[in-house]
């Protein structure tokens, strides 16, 4: 490394010394500080048990689901999770070679029109598939967390992909 680089790293760690400094001491006592996370993954002032709502099932947000549910619910997208990692890395690969070829000196066409039925089809399989999941986390639920899901879609409480 070169001295001159060092000497600025030095110096820029000897300025954000007194930064941290006050930033410790506005930091309230340990028992004080706002709890971040639950044990099982929930935040406060959230939904318990809600953690499924967010990425990719948006409409389970504010369920009360069991531990049997989220136990399920696990399994079952963690399950499908190597089989969309699949899907997603061929339709990249495909849609990679195609914008590649835009600029080629030599056009092959019969090419092209292969790597875009790959990329349909990849696409197709990652639709095909989020429908299925939806179907499977639905006969999951009670009737009673199915009718809430129906009220808020209803009522605009939510939007779903």
């Amino acid at each position: 490394m070169k001295k001159s680089t060092l000497t600025q790293l030095l110096l820029a760690a000897a300025m954000a010394l007194p930064l941290l400094a006050r930033a410790e001491e506005a930091m309230p006592p340990e028992g004080e500080r706002p709890q971040l996370a639950g044990p099982r993954g929930d935040f406060p002032g959230g939904h318990p048990r809600g953690r499924f709502g967010a990425p990719g099932l948006p409409f389970l947000h504010g369920l009360e689901l069991s531990e049997s549910q989220e136990d399920k619910l696990f399994q079952l997208m963690h399950n499908q999770a190597p089989y969309l990692r699949e899907q997603e890395r061929a339709h990249d690969k495909a849609m990679r070679a195609l914008h590649e070829m835009r600029n080629a000196e030599k056009f092959d066409d019969a090419a092209a029109a292969k790597l875009a039925q790959a990329a349909a089809q990849a696409q197709a399989n990652l639709t095909l598939s989020h429908i299925r999941t939806h179907q499977k986390v639905l006969a999951l639920l009670t009737q009673e967390q199915r009718a809430q899901i129906a009220s808020r879609q209803q009522q605009g409480g939510f939007n779903e992909r």
